[in-house]
């Protein structure tokens, strides 16, 4: 049987959207499954746009729809239209698009609060047994969704290869269980169908990330 899997962009560039390398490894690894896919993004205005040749802000203004049907080459839809009863499976890739447009994580760090159309998606989706997956920056999202979850972002000790690794010790701080794991590697936590692994949060080569979003959407159709 065909799976049907839902996936929520967040924009278009890693630092301001979409990690358009991990959303790549998603859609390919689905479709080498023979998973059906459709993405959605809210119809919303970034929190700002970056110039990524700088890293810096610019004064440009852009939409997260817009954007991230660069991602979909134009079939994406608005995530006020996902409806949980068509999808066997809900994908979100990072970039940090899910902590400036998905939630506010990138301003308010451990008092932050998700976009309350993703919060509803996550709870719906568990609510009714279906399988979750998030890679990168996105589990950030089931630690607030859903509290007491268990995640990975990678390693807790920061070093050059793992340079976000603060992010696992605030994650258990809010009362998540962080499950140290290599870039290759996923967890999965079986009560609340959840599979996370940790992506460009490891400074790793993008064979290695690729890979390991690979592992993530297996376990993921494993559960759906």
């Amino acid at each position: 049987m065909v799976k049907c899997i839902a996936i929520v962009l967040s924009g278009c560039g890693v630092y301001d959207g979409t990690e358009i390398h991990e959303a790549s490894a998603v859609l390919v690894h689905l479709s080498r499954a023979g998973a059906k896919v459709q993405m959605f993004a809210p119809d919303v205005d970034q929190m700002h746009v970056v110039n990524h040749c700088e890293g810096k802000p610019t004064a440009e203004k852009r939409n997260v729809l817009q954007e991230s049907a660069r991602i979909a080459r134009g079939d994406v839809s608005d995530l006020t239209k996902l409806d949980i009863t068509a999808f066997d499976a809900l994908v979100i890739p990072g970039g940090f698009g899910v902590a400036k447009n998905l939630s506010d994580w990138a301003v308010k760090g451990k008092e932050y609060t998700v976009q309350p159309q993703v919060e509803k998606l996550i709870k719906g989706f568990h609510e009714v047994g279906k399988p979750l997956a998030m890679c990168c920056i996105s589990p950030v999202l089931a630690a607030r969704a859903l509290p007491g979850c268990e995640i990975t972002v990678g390693q807790d000790n920061e070093c050059e290869r793992w340079p976000y690794a603060q992010t696992a010790t605030t994650m258990t701080e809010l009362g998540c269980k962080h499950v140290n794991k290599n870039v290759g590697e996923v967890h999965v936590d079986v009560k609340n169908k959840l599979v996370t692994t940790s992506a460009f949060m490891c400074n790793a080569p993008i064979h290695e990330v690729f890979d390991g979003v690979g592992v993530m959407v297996t376990e993921l159709l494993k559960l759906a």
